[in-house]
């Protein structure tokens, strides 16, 4: 990902904690050079000094077998807002886009079928709904295999990890106050956020 340095996203918690708060993610891999995307929704954690990302396939999508082996990408990036450049203080200027991306670089790990598999549903229950895993308790045991033999259960390893936050570092400090003013009265909760990130870096 093209970073320049006053943009990079180098504190590795900060960056952990954006994947997980904005964990719908994007997975791209290629094969003889067409790239393929799935959007999957991930947990992120750390094992051993290793951020771990896991999800699953539907075993009907054809990427889930063709990630073995390749080196994965997985994008993370959700707030963004259009930049006017009525915020600045010469004309002689024009518009722009901030955002929060993190891509995160990695082989990936099949999961065996059975109680990995299983195991890791409960986590994803119990971080997206916990209310949700005493229902998913009390299911039939046969339905729940057939529903886990549908899918791909998987884990990526990370390697390499970049992170980017355009937050308008390379504006003055007039105009940078000028757009989080701005953005936090939008009605947009996205460019609200954003405004929000921004004032974090003051």
């Amino acid at each position: 990902m093209y970073t320049p340095k006053h943009f990079q996203l180098t504190n590795e918690q900060e960056t952990i904690s954006f994947m997980q708060r904005y964990s719908f993610a994007t997975i791209v891999t290629a094969t003889d050079n067409v790239p393929f995307a799935t959007h999957l929704p991930f947990l992120v954690s750390k094992r051993d000094d290793k951020i771990v990302l896991s999800s699953h396939f539907a075993k009907a999508n054809p990427q889930a077998a063709e990630i073995i082996g390749k080196e994965i990408l997985v994008i993370f990036t959700e707030p963004h807002a259009y930049i006017s450049p009525k915020h600045y203080e010469k004309e002689t200027n024009v518009p722009t886009w901030n955002y929060i991306a993190v891509h995160a670089y990695g082989k990936a790990t099949i999961l065996p079928e059975g109680e990995q598999t299983a195991d890791l549903l409960v986590q994803m229950i119990s971080n997206y709904e916990a209310e949700y895993l005493t229902q998913w308790n009390n299911l039939p045991d046969e339905y729940k295999q057939r529903m886990m033999k549908g899918i791909v259960a998987f884990e990526i390893i990370v390697d390499d990890l970049q992170g980017k936050q355009k937050l308008s570092q390379n504006r003055s400090e007039t105009e940078r106050e000028n757009i989080i003013n701005a953005l936090g009265k939008s009605t947009d909760t996205t460019e609200a956020e954003i405004g929000k990130y921004m004032s974090r870096l003051k």
